[in-house]
């Protein structure tokens, strides 16, 4: 039953999200519109920001469960940001208020994961191919580059209103930088 109320929880508040700003939103809101009390609210959530905080790193999770074996890191952070694409409003609000930095570390930790799980794949066959070690803090530059330039690409989109197509704005990206990650981690392999 605690799992059952914690999601309609949820919810409700990625409703209410989809419809007003996050400053807009209040507990009361919440529990009206999923006809709960304040007392269970607070039984499942201490406020608001806990409950974004949830909704958010269970879409991390997510991610992470599902051990992402995808053939380019586009299809990755499409499959991985779905759920911020589906709810671009949802984003736009919570962006748009003093939880901002939540959405940049919510990004930030897409991107990262993403890249993370693409980069080593890649540096499997890197170093399968050229019998050469790639080390980890060459691989984590790799990752780190590839991430900051995704998310700074993402809250640009954001900043300017979300008017592009974010999935086409992802694979063109993909398009003009296909083959540098391989190539980077030829270069650095030893």
């Amino acid at each position: 039953m605690t799992q059952f109320t914690s999601k309609a929880i949820e919810e409700s508040f990625i409703r209410l999200l989809n419809e007003r700003p996050l400053d807009r939103i209040t507990i009361k809101d919440i529990v009206d519109d999923c006809g709960i009390s304040r007392n269970t609210f607070y039984y499942h959530f201490q406020d608001i920001t806990a409950l974004l905080e949830h909704i958010l790193n269970a879409d991390v999770q997510r991610v992470l469960s599902q051990h992402l074996d995808m053939d380019s890191w586009e299809d990755g952070f499409i499959s991985a940001a779905r759920f911020a694409l589906e709810n671009k409003r949802l984003v736009y609000h919570i962006y748009n208020s003093v939880s901002r930095e939540r959405v940049e570390r919510y990004l930030y930790s897409i991107a990262g994961e993403v890249m993370r799980l693409y980069v080593s794949r890649i540096t499997e066959q890197v170093e399968h191919a050229a019998h050469k070690k790639v080390f980890p803090e060459d691989q984590k530059m790799v990752v780190d580059f590839y991430k900051f330039a995704l998310v700074g690409m993402i809250l640009d989109w954001l900043n300017t209103g979300m008017k592009k197509d974010p999935e086409g704005l992802i694979r063109r990206v993909g398009e003009i930088f296909h083959g540098n990650i391989e190539a980077a981690l030829t270069r650095v392999s030893r």
